[in-house]
C-alpha cells in the first residue's frame, strides 16, 4: 500500500513493550518508566490481529521491539502467531541481548531470522556507565552465541560525542572476521537526550574520516552501506539528522499501548487499541496514506511526546 507521497509502505514496527531491563541514559529516566495496566497494552491476539490486517495491505515484514522486547510475556507465542500469517515475509527483532541466549534457539526455531543488537561500547565501563547496569558479559554472550547460530545479526551504534567515537576503529573491525553489519547511528534529539549539549550530536561523517578504507557499496533501507575489501562484514550509516532519509521511508510504527505512529518524530498518533474487523482495517489503512512527507528534525528537537522507549528503537 502506499501513502499519499507515493511511498511503498511494506515495513511495521511493532513495540511489545516500553519497560526495559536496562536504564541508557539517552532513552530511559534513570527510575525507569512507570508500568502501564496490563489492560492497556496490547494484547498478544490484538498484536496478532493488527498483524494480519497489516499483511493485507502491503506489509512484508515485522520488526518486534520495545523497551526490550524479550521482557515481554508470551514473546516466543507472539513470533510463532506471527511466523504463521502468509504474507510476512521476514521477522526480525531489536534487543540489547542480555536475555537473548536463553532465547536465541526458540526463537529461531520460529522464524525469526534477523537480530538488531543494541550496543553502543565495546568497553565494559563505558557499558555499565551509559545502560547504569552491570550485563556486558551477557550482552556480548549473547551476540556471538546469536552469530555462530545463524542469525543476520546487527550491531546498532549510537554514535555520541566524547563517548564513544573513539571506539569507531573497533566496532569496524568487528566486520573483518564475523558477517555482520555494524550500524553508526546518529544521536537525535529526542525523550532524554533532547536537551543534552550539542557537543553529543555528532555526524556518521567521522566514521568516514576514521577509517578512509571504507567503500560505499549501495544503500539498504534507510542505511548507506561501506565495506573494506576483503572484510566478512559491513559497515551502514543511518544519517536521520544530517541526511534525511524520509523520502524512502518505507515503515510505520506501534506503540505497546495501540497508538499507530506513521513517523518516528511526529506527535501524531492514530489508536488501534479496542478495534477490530473492516473498522480496525480502514484505521490502518487511513494511517498509512497519511503518513507525513518528512520529519523536521533539522529544524531542532523531534516533535514526538515520547521517549524512544515508548515508540520502539
Amino acid at each position: 500500500m502506499k501513502d499519499r507521497f507515493g511511498r511503498n509502505i511494506t515495513y511495521l514496527r511493532i513495540s511489545v513493550t516500553d519497560l526495559c531491563n536496562l536504564r541508557c541514559k539517552y532513552c530511559m529516566p534513570e527510575s525507569g518508566v512507570e508500568r502501564l495496566c496490563h489492560s492497556d497494552i496490547l494484547s498478544i491476539e490484538e498484536i496478532v490481529e493488527i498483524v494480519k490486517i497489516a499483511s493485507k495491505n502491503g506489509i512484508k515484514k515485522i520488526r518486534l521491539t520495545g523497551g526490550e522486547p524479550l521482557v515481554r510475556r508470551g514473546f516466543i507465542n507472539l513470533c510463532k502467531e506471527i511466523s504463521k500469517i502468509d504474507k510476512i515475509e521476514d521477522i526480525a527483532i531489536t534487543t540489547n541481548g542480555v536475555h537473548l541466549k536463553a532465547m536465541a534457539d526458540e526463537l529461531f526455531e520460529n522464524k525469526v531470522r534477523r537480530i538488531n543488537f543494541s550496543l553502543d561500547t565495546l568497553v565494559k565501563e563505558k557499558y555499565n556507565d551509559i545502560t547504569r547496569r552491570n550485563d556486558f558479559d551477557k550482552a556480548m554472550e549473547s551476540l556471538f552465541y546469536a552469530i555462530e547460530k545463524g542469525f543476520k545479526v546487527k550491531l546498532n551504534v549510537v554514535l555520541i560525542g566524547g563517548f564513544n567515537d573513539d571506539e569507531v576503529e573497533n566496532f569496524v573491525n568487528l566486520t573483518k572476521d564475523y558477517d555482520i553489519e555494524v550500524r553508526f547511528i546518529e544521536l537525535m534529539q529526542i525523550g532524554e537526550s533532547a536537551n543534552w549539549s550539542k557537543d553529543k550530536f555528532i555526524s556518521n561523517k567521522i566514521v568516514l574520516d576514521k577509517i578512509p578504507d571504507l567503500e560505499f557499496e549501495g544503500v539498504s533501507g534507510v542505511a548507506k552501506i561501506y565495506k573494506i575489501k576483503g572484510y566478512k562484514g559491513k559497515v551502514g550509516l543511518i544519517s536521520p539528522i544530517s541526511c534525511s532519509f524520509c523520502e524512502d521511508c518505507n515503515r510505520i510504527r506501534l506503540t505497546s499501548d495501540g497508538k499507530l505512529k506513521p513517523c518516528l518524530h511526529s506527535r501524531d498518533e492514530i489508536n488501534l487499541k479496542g478495534l477490530s474487523g473492516k473498522e480496525l482495517e480502514e484505521i490502518f489503512k487511513k494511517g498509512i496514506y497519511e503518513k507525513p512527507e518528512k520529519h523536521h528534525l533539522e529544524d531542532g528537537k523531534s516533535e514526538s511526546t515520547r521517549d524512544m522507549n515508548k515508540i520502539g528503537g
